[in-house]
């Protein structure tokens, strides 16, 4: 990959003119690549490719998935965005395009949202343009060794340098293993601090390759004007592949952020002397985008028969919008903060009853004193002390009176506020406890089952010995001669005794038929 970094001239430090004039260029340098325009040559033409496009609402389909992308790892879909990755530990997620690019030069305008609670997030979010899926890996959840361009928004800080979050540009031949440890500083093209976590409005980004320089532009989430870009980096004399998938990855470690991306938008440029469209092209896209709504409608219509308990309501219900979200969040604050405020109360309840108990007891003590002692042997200076802390006790009696009326007034105005968010049927304390409750149980359940398990599996069963073979290859062998030996042998009697019952037979035969040719004329002389 060839990139060469754009050289700025160099001022005289001599002359204050040069100097000034040079500064009043370059920021107009920047004012021109801020408004993607440039007094010398035409914008170029932009045609949008929904095709490697998605937008809400109805960004998902009903099964889940986005069409003409794909989504793997712990990447969520929804009807108005897609959540890379929730805010949990050691997530990864990802969406690319199912089909390859092969535009000369394009613009891509990504909006997205990077939340968390705490004050540092990590690991960040990447837009990538490589020529394979990196569905899955270790470079904020896509592949490493990837052929192509990443641009990373890095929201932790490996190297400790405080340059975090940032905006780095890093190019790949497919041989470069990423620097995780020094934050891809060491191999960027191109780089600037913006911090895009918990801003009042999504952050956009807007990529353009065009004529083999890449521009960054950001919109940093303070305003609502979607146009209100500036300046980033600027990569010149850069040859990225020709054709491509084009990805968003996200990625959680030991800290943990909400990484949603609520658009990609998708544009092919063209030269201003070139036209945009043929007029055939044209014509294929259309009839596509015709036969894709049709199917799209029949799909709808196949929905409602299969479903028509949902007919009629809207399909944004489905799904939790972000001001829903947003309201959620509010009222499981005050949630939390009812339950401080109670445990501080209960807290101011147990030290006035300490106050109090002290004060009884100093009370008896100086009642006991002035019944002993006779009058005027009391000694001024332990009355004095005495009075003191009388009166101190009594101060701290009233402050800690005041704190606890004013913690009483404080889940007063909260438990009305979660009865309001009952009407529009928000969860309240009592809900959100019962929950927790039910949490409890469900951990202790899970503790014994875990017990139970190791617990068994100390015990051993005792082996069985191993059986005994019943019959060897010698014995059967041995045992298959002994019986064709005496098969044979009872053959062979049998054949000598038929053949002695047939000669015997031919014997007896013989005698009868002698016995009757010599006595039986005499027989007959005798009739």
């Amino acid at each position: 990959m060839a990139v060469s970094i754009a050289q700025r001239p160099a001022a005289s430090a001599r002359v204050l003119i040069l100097t000034f004039l040079t500064t009043v260029i370059f920021h107009r340098t920047v004012a021109d690549v801020s408004t993607g325009a440039s007094t010398s040559e035409e914008s170029p033409h932009r045609r949008f490719e929904y095709k490697y496009s998605f937008k809400g609402p109805h960004l998902s389909q009903t099964d889940g998935g986005i069409p003409f992308w794909i989504h793997s790892g712990n990447a969520i879909p929804s009807a108005d965005q897609v959540r890379i990755t929730p805010s949990l530990r050691s997530q990864r997620g990802s969406v690319w395009t199912k089909n390859k690019v092969s535009f000369e030069h394009w613009e891509a305008e990504v909006t997205f949202r990077v939340s968390g609670r705490g004050r540092m997030g990590a690991d960040g979010l990447a837009v990538w343009f490589t020529t394979a899926q990196g569905l899955d890996g270790p470079v904020y959840g896509a592949a490493d060794q990837w052929s192509g361009i990443g641009i990373f928004f890095d929201s932790f800080d490996n190297d400790g340098k405080k340059n975090n979050p940032a905006i780095v540009v890093v190019g790949n031949n497919g041989n470069l293993v990423y620097d995780h440890q020094n934050d891809g500083t060491t191999q960027a093209l191109g780089t600037c601090l913006r911090d895009f976590r918990n801003k009042p409005y999504p952050v956009r980004a807007k990529i353009t390759y065009y004529k083999k320089t890449l521009t960054v532009m950001i919109n940093n989430g303070f305003t609502p004007d979607k146009e209100d870009y500036e300046f980033c980096t600027k990569v010149d004399n850069m040859i990225i592949p020709s054709e491509g998938f084009f990805g968003i990855s996200a990625a959680t470690g030991g800290l943990a952020d909400d990484h949603d991306v609520l658009s990609f938008l998708l544009f092919r440029l063209t030269e201003p002397g070139q036209q945009p469209m043929p007029k055939e092209e044209k014509d294929k896209y259309q009839e596509e985008f015709q036969n894709f709504q049709q199917e799209l409608d029949k799909k709808k219509e196949e929905f409602q028969k299969e479903h028509p308990d949902v007919q009629g309501e809207p399909i944004e219900d489905l799904y939790e919008t972000v001001n829903d979200r947003e309201i959620r969040q509010v009222f499981e604050g005050q949630n939390r903060i009812h339950l401080e405020i109670k445990q501080l109360h209960r807290q101011l309840a147990m030290i006035l009853d300490e106050q109090r108990r002290y004060v009884s007891v100093i009370t008896d003590e100086v009642a006991k004193k002035g019944t002993n002692a006779e009058s005027g042997q009391l000694d001024t200076s332990s009355q004095q002390q005495l009075g003191s802390v009388i009166a101190t006790q009594q101060e701290v009696l009233r402050n800690l009176n005041e704190l606890k009326n004013s913690f009483h007034e404080s889940l007063k105005q909260i438990g009305s506020t979660q009865h309001q968010g009952n009407a529009v049927g928000m969860g309240t304390y009592e809900t959100i406890q019962h929950f927790n409750d039910i949490k409890e149980h469900l951990h202790t359940v899970k503790r014994d089952v875990e017990h139970l398990v190791q617990r068994n599996k100390a015990v051993k069963c005792p082996e069985m010995p191993p059986m005994p073979s019943c019959l060897s290859t010698v014995h059967f062998a041995i045992f298959i001669v002994v019986q064709s030996i005496l098969f044979f042998c009872y053959i062979m009697y049998k054949s000598q005794q038929e053949a002695a019952a047939k000669k015997k037979h031919k014997s007896l035969c013989g005698v009868c038929v002698f016995y009757h040719v010599r006595y039986t004329p005499h027989k007959m002389h005798l009739h």
